[in-house]
């Protein structure tokens, strides 16, 4: 069997064995950027390039073949959690694969890190399948915890992909789990957490105003990650609503009580969040971003998944078109598409409106407008209706501007 990411580590210990680049390998076949994703294992190899590998690198197909991993999903689950790198995980991907008759509660643990795995590369249909698992086990179990876990998580990572109707009525349930089990605060904290970002997302504003303010007042007093991510959630709410000036307050809140020691990841997502914020600002308040920009890449330069890389490019191509270098967000923009996006449903929604402003700029009217209208539309359909109205009022701006330009030309 030919499984990722199995299949990509033993092709670049092939590789490297017999001193050949990636340029080399790939040779005419094949791109560079495409031997990459293969041995990063984002992509899953066709017939007809595994033997053209195995032909460029003199071995037999059998080569590439994923060997019985062994061992029961206990034993598997022992050393993916003593173990810091991620060969543990990978091996308990193909052990979990082979089993078939397991403890519920072992796959369970091995849903759950497996989950957490493909999250943090962005790999969000892998992501997606495992939760849907491991909310089907926990159902089984029926223990209120497991199952409120698994439902935000579940949720979470709907509403990342632009479900957010079947997002919402899952994050309700484990909202509702974890009032009516009398879950913990840390339980409960994050179903909120996940309801807040959900219903936000759907437009839900006075509903998520509601259960931010639930969420804040539950964690008050705490200084720990979940204090700092409600604080957060309070600002996106406040944000959304028009109330700019709260909305900075609470973040700043944030950046301050969460000390980098505690949990460096999310200090450098807050400072990309407060980044975010000052740019989509009116107007745009490009110092303020840059400056969180700059150190929120400090600290990814340590900490930093391929999401997070993505998410800084990201706001580093939206800061270059509100400082006017056009030229540069361009590039940068081409750059992020180089490879597969990774992003959210609205981040990319968020680059493709930045994509469609440029071309406008670029002289390329009908297309910029066409592209407009069916993210505009696209929004409508998927009930992002805050962000279907600010991709409107980017059309008609737009227009206007353009139908001026026309003007001033003819007189």
């Amino acid at each position: 069997m030919l499984e990722q990411p199995t299949f990509g580590r033993r092709l670049k210990e092939l590789r490297v064995e017999r001193g050949l680049s990636q340029a080399a390998l790939a040779g005419e076949e094949i791109s560079t950027g495409y031997l990459s994703r293969l041995e990063s294992g984002a992509r899953q190899p066709t017939e007809r390039v595994v033997t053209y590998l195995a032909q460029v690198l003199g071995v037999d197909r059998s080569a590439f073949d994923t060997p019985p991993s062994g061992g029961s999903l206990a034993q598997a689950l022992s050393i993916a959690t003593s173990t810091d790198g991620d060969e543990g995980i990978e091996n308990l991907i193909a052990v979990l694969g082979q089993v078939r008759e397991e403890a519920p509660f072992l796959r369970w643990q091995a849903l759950w890190l497996i989950s957490r795995y493909w999250q943090r590369r962005g790999r969000r249909d892998e992501e997606q399948a495992c939760l849907e698992k491991l909310a089907r086990v926990a159902d089984e179990l029926a223990l209120p915890e497991l199952q409120c876990r698994a439902g935000s998580q579940l949720a979470r990572s709907l509403r990342s992909t632009g479900e957010v109707t079947r997002a919402l009525g899952i994050a309700v349930n484990a909202y509702q789990l974890a009032k009516g089990a009398g879950l913990s605060v840390t339980d409960t904290g994050g179903a909120l957490l996940t309801l807040v970002s959900v219903e936000a997302e759907a437009g839900r504003l006075p509903d998520a105003r509601a259960h931010v303010d639930e969420l804040v007042q539950l964690v008050e007093g705490r200084s720990d990650p979940l204090a700092a991510e409600a604080l957060w959630s309070a600002a996106t709410v406040r944000f959304r609503q028009g109330d700019h000036e709260v909305a900075r307050n609470y973040l700043e809140r944030a950046m301050k009580e969460l000390d980098s020691s505690v949990d460096l990841t999310l200090w450098a997502r807050l400072r990309l969040a407060a980044a975010s914020l000052h740019l989509q600002s009116t107007p745009p308040q490009t110092e303020r971003g840059r400056a969180c920009l700059d150190e929120a890449a400090s600290a990814l330069a340590l900490v930093g998944t391929p999401v997070l890389r993505q998410e800084l490019l990201t706001l580093q191509t939206h800061l270059a078109f509100e400082e006017g270098r056009y030229a540069d967000a361009r590039a940068l923009h081409d750059q992020l598409h180089s490879d597969e996006l990774r992003l959210t449903y609205r981040d990319q929604v968020r680059l493709h409106i930045l994509d469609a402003r440029l071309m406008l700029l670029e002289g390329r009217e009908a297309e910029g407008i066409h592209r407009l209208k069916e993210l505009g539309e696209q929004a409508r359909q998927q009930s992002n209706i805050d962000l279907a109205a600010e991709i409107w009022r980017i059309l008609a701006e737009s227009l206007e501007d353009a139908s001026r330009a026309r003007n001033n030309a003819g007189s």
